[in-house]
C-alpha cells in the first residue's frame, strides 16, 4: 500500500507545543558587594620584578603567591621544621635524579645535615656506581637493544655482583655495601657519589631492587638470594628510618620523605614502611612528603602526597629535575641559614 506524501513532511513549525523552557527573568537576583566576598588571588601575592643582580632570596621572594610557590614554600618550611626537630629528610630518587647531573645537589644538602637519608631503587644505584667508577652513565637504549648489547657492560655487573657478594658476608644492606665498595676500591669519581657519601658521613642509604628491572641482573653472575637478601635487610633499614621520622609528641614536627623521580617503585616501597612504623607507635600524624617529577603519576599522588599524610601535608611539584631539585636545594638552605 503506498504512503501519503502529505504524511512523510515535516510538521509545520507553527503548529509545534511551546517548549517549557523560556529565558530566566534575572531581575529576581540578590547582588552583594565584593567586599563581602572572599578571595583567591590578591595584589599581595603578585609576582615581583627583581633588578638583573637580585639575590636569590629576593628573587624567591618575588614569586607570585600561588600554587606551585606555595607548594615550594611549604615544602621547604616542612624540611627545615624536621630538622630543628632533629627528625630525619629522606630522599628517594630515581634514575633520572642522577643521570641529569643532580646528585651533587643532594650530597651537598646530606653534607650540610638537611638530607641525612637517602632511598634509591637499582637503576639509580647503576648511574650511581657507573658515574663514580667510569665519570659517564647511560646508554642509548634505542641503538643497543636492536643488537642484544643493552645492558651487557662487564664492569657494571661484576660490581654488583661483587657488592652482593660482600652484603652476604657482612650481613650488609645492598646500599652500603654498593657504598663501601666505591670507597674501598677508590674509584676515580666516589666524589659524586650518591652511595660513597652517606658512607663517609655515616648516613642511611637503601637500595631497592625488583628482580628483573636492572640491567645487572642478566648477567649468569647475578645471585637472586644475595640481591634479594641484601634488598630486604635495606627495605628494614628503612622501615627503622621512617619510624623515626615520627614527632616526638603527638603535636611536634615529623620528618619528611622526599620522593623524586620514581613513579612506581619508591612509592610502593614507602608505602610498605610507613604501615609498619605506624603498626609499631610511630607517632607520624604530621608527616608531611614531597614529590618532585617532570609528570604527575598515579602512584605518587596516591602513595606520597595523599594517602600517606592529613590534608596539606603532601607537596606536588611538578619540573624537570635539573631545573626543581638546585631550586629546592637553594630555598631550604636559604631559610636554615637566615
Amino acid at each position: 500500500m503506498a504512503k501519503n506524501p502529505e504524511s512523510q513532511r515535516s510538521p509545520n513549525p507553527q503548529t509545534r507545543p511551546a517548549s517549557r523552557y523560556q529565558p530566566l527573568d534575572m531581575a529576581g537576583l540578590t547582588l552583594y558587594s565584593a567586599h563581602q566576598r572572599s578571595h583567591l588571588a590578591a595584589v599581595s601575592s603578585l609576582a615581583g620584578t627583581p633588578a638583573a643582580g637580585a639575590t636569590f632570596t629576593d628573587w624567591l621572594a618575588s614569586l607570585p603567591g600561588f600554587l606551585g610557590v606555595r607548594r615550594l614554600r611549604a615544602a621547604v618550611d616542612a624540611v627545615v621544621a624536621a630538622r630543628q626537630s632533629d627528625r630525619p629528610v629522606v630522599f628517594a630518587m630515581g634514575g633520572h635524579v642522577v643521570k641529569v647531573g643532580c646528585g651533587p645537589v643532594v650530597i651537598d644538602l646530606m653534607q650540610r645535615g638537611l638530607a641525612n637519608g637517602i632511598a634509591m631503587h637499582g637503576a639509580t644505584a647503576i648511574h650511581d656506581v657507573e658515574l663514580a667508577m667510569l665519570g659517564a652513565t647511560s646508554e642509548d637504549v634505542g641503538d643497543t637493544i636492536r643488537d642484544g648489547r643493552f645492558g651487557m657492560v662487564r664492569e657494571t655487573a661484576e660490581f654488583f655482583a661483587a657488592a652482593a657478594t660482600l652484603a652476604e658476608q657482612h650481613d650488609l644492606g645492598y646500599g652500603q655495601a654498593l657504598g663501601r665498595l666505591i670507597l674501598e676500591r677508590q674509584l676515580p669519581h666516589a666524589n659524586v657519589s650518591l652511595l660513597a657519601s652517606a658512607i663517609r658521613l655515616g648516613l642511611p642509604a637503601t637500595v631497592h631492587v625488583a628482580i628483573g628491572t636492572d640491567t645487572v641482573h642478566m648477567p649468569a653472575l647475578a645471585d637472586g638470594a644475595r640481591i634479594g637478601q641484601a634488598t630486604l635487610t635495606d627495605f628494614r633499614l628503612l622501615c627503622s628510618v621512617v619510624r623515626d621520622m615520627g614527632a616526638a609528641t603527638d603535636t611536634g614536627p615529623c620528618g619528611v620523605w622526599c620522593n623524586i623521580g620514581s613513579a612506581v617503585i619508591l612509592p610502593e616501597v614507602f608505602l610498605k614502611a610507613l604501615s609498619v612504623a605506624r603498626n609499631l607507635g610511630a607517632r607520624l600524624d604530621n608527616l608531611n612528603t614531597v614529590n618532585l617529577d617532570m609528570l604527575r603519576q598515579y602512584r605518587t599522588g596516591q602513595n606520597v602526597v595523599g594517602r600517606p599524610v592529613a590534608a596539606g601535608h603532601g607537596h606536588d611539584l611538578a619540573g624537570h629535575h635539573e631545573i626543581m631539585l638546585p631550586l629546592f636545594r637553594q630555598a631550604i638552605i636559604e631559610a636554615w641559614t637566615r
